[in-house]
């Protein structure tokens, strides 16, 4: 056990993926400091950072033809540089978001070789974001010797789930070797789940958490907790997304091997080239889809929201109806038009938009967006993982960390 925060401890909190590194300084109350991203880390990307108000620029010297390997180094050093320039503070561990964590890992937990072996073990389960969240954990374990490294799961806020949901309609041998569903996007969901009782006493009531962004999902809770998701084994399952599929026959699976495809080409399929991006053929990002007005970017738009609709019913049934919606996520918090796209349908749970609330809620603030008759609320809450992370990092240090 540590001894208590002081006033100049902070934890550093990242999520390392494939093409970005986002990051924030912690302290264990109050705004967050160095609060940014760096972009452009992908093959063929050009590196740039953005630093909350302090604005963005290019990574000096890293052009589109650099390695990966030599994006994501720079990356790391860019921020250890401006890690070293604030002064009076104490960085007291390194909080990374880790995307699965399995049966076993349902709280956060002290990274050392064992625990990573394991994770590394459940890339498959998630190829598209463990192995560059563990990459990430390694770079900062290697830069910063000695300061803790902190592993917090988007599957732990799931550990909630009823055997029912939790259960795939497959044999017991296989149940039994870990294939079930376990729930994504949880530090998200985590956060909307202590925020929202600030503002509204329906949170502890019939909710629907939308998470809505590149990765797409909903969560329904009661008393806070998860009881039903939209992801499942993997983070391909449910809602249709920036570039994944969501739900799909798998006799279309079948069917591609039969004509030929190469178990790779099935990945790039369902992860990288489906969603938004297959449907419209040009984008996976919803601004630009929005600009384009050609018939196939519309055709996207309407298939994303009637997938999230399609889902929210299912959910709200499973529910017995609705006390409240959250919109979350990139496109939750800023698209006010997709929000409205998604609510229209789902009047018959009671809920009702107040148009002018629903426009003015840009997702700089949590905001209310229901019509004061609706009979269920509706909000919009800018999600903070990374506040997520840090507070149980901060709580495992002290010892404090629940399991």
């Amino acid at each position: 056990m540590s001894p208590p925060a002081g006033a100049g401890d902070v934890v550093l909190a990242v999520n390392a993926g494939s093409s970005s590194l986002k990051f924030g300084l912690y302290p264990a109350a109050g705004a967050a400091r160095l609060l940014g991203q760096i972009d452009g880390l992908q093959p063929g990307g050009q590196p740039r950072w953005r630093l909350g108000d302090a604005g963005s620029g290019e990574l000096a010297g890293l052009g589109a033809d650099g390695s990966a390997s030599a994006r994501h180094a720079a990356a790391l050093d860019w921020l250890l540089t401006r890690l070293a320039g604030l002064r009076g503070l104490r960085l007291r561990a390194v909080a990374h978001r880790i995307v699965h964590g399995g049966d076993r890992y349902t709280a956060p937990v002290r990274l050392d070789e064992a625990v990573l072996a394991e994770l590394v073990g459940l890339s498959s389960l998630a190829p598209l974001h463990q192995p560059h969240n563990l990459a990430g954990v390694a770079a900062f374990a290697r830069a910063l010797p000695g300061v803790p490294q902190v592993g917090c799961f988007d599957t732990a806020f799931h550990a909630t789930l009823p055997p029912l949901e939790r259960r795939l309609p497959l044999p017991a041998a296989l149940a039994a070797r870990g294939l079930r569903r376990y729930g994504f996007h949880g530090l998200s969901y985590q956060y909307l789940a202590d925020t929202l009782p600030q503002h509204s006493a329906r949170a502890g009531g019939r909710a629907l958490l939308a998470h809505l962004g590149s990765g797409a999902s909903l969560c329904a809770t009661r008393s806070g907790r998860s009881v039903a998701t939209t992801m499942g084994f993997s983070a391909l399952d449910g809602l249709m997304m920036g570039t994944r599929s969501g739900s799909l026959d798998p006799g279309v699976l079948l069917h591609l091997w039969r004509q030929g495809w190469r178990l790779d080409q099935v990945e790039d399929l369902l992860y990288r080239d489906s969603g938004l991006k297959g449907v419209s053929g040009t984008s996976a990002d919803l601004r630009a889809l929005r600009a384009s007005g050609s018939a196939a970017a519309q055709e996207a738009i309407a298939l994303f929201v009637h997938r999230t609709v399609r889902e929210a019913g299912a959910l709200a049934a499973l529910l017995g109806g609705l006390d409240l919606l959250a919109f979350t996520g990139g496109i939750g918090e800023h698209d006010a038009a997709l929000r409205a796209a998604v609510v229209a349908p789902l009047a018959h749970l009671g809920l009702r938009l107040d148009a002018a609330r629903n426009a003015a809620a840009t997702g700089d603030a949590v905001a209310a967006i229901h019509a004061d008759d609706s009979a269920a609320e509706v909000w919009v809450v800018p999600t903070d993982e990374g506040r997520v992370a840090a507070r149980a990092a901060f709580a495992l240090l002290a010892g404090t960390a629940g399991g």
